[in-house]
């Protein structure tokens, strides 16, 4: 239990660090890139907006993850975790995640219609791939999850 309390504080530590600097990158870093990129290029202007809607909702569903990790975490200190309450922290997961991919692949398809090189779109389809691992590795662990609950409650009640 002891490790188990260790590697939960180490991950809480670096959750808020994620999430500190997804925060930087939310308000400031992204929306200067993105007016930079049109103040540059004004042939790119009119993405300018639609660009910075985009980053900022995908660094939202990431902080969506963050928070619903560290509810998870915080289940998993006061040994909570095999609880219906926890499968509705994944599902939060499992919705961002869906959120983020969904966005992602019509970006994908934004600028496979228009691209004049292979190296952006297969970077995208890289990061579609990827997402879609991630979001089904989560539906998955939501399924143990469900089980292992099922599983203690049947056993709490004999016992």
């Amino acid at each position: 239990m002891h490790k188990t309390n260790l590697a939960v504080t180490a991950l809480r530590i670096l959750l808020v660090m994620a999430f500190a600097l997804l925060l930087v990158f939310q308000t400031l870093s992204l929306p200067g890139q993105f007016a930079h990129m049109a103040q540059e290029n004004p042939a790119d202007a009119p993405l300018q907006w639609p660009l910075t809607v985009f980053a900022v909702v995908e660094v939202a569903c990431v902080q969506v993850v963050i928070v619903s990790t560290w509810k998870l975490l915080t289940m998993v200190k006061r040994d909570r975790i095999f609880s219906k309450a926890a499968l509705a922290w994944v599902d939060a997961i499992v919705w961002a995640v869906l959120t983020a991919w969904v966005l992602l692949a019509g970006l994908f398809l934004f600028i496979v219609l228009n691209a004049d090189d292979p190296g952006v779109p297969m970077m995208l389809m890289l990061m579609l791939v990827g997402g879609a691992v991630i979001g089904l590795l989560m539906v998955v662990m939501r399924a143990l999850l469900r089980q292992a609950t099922a599983l203690r409650t049947d056993m709490e009640a004999v016992i």
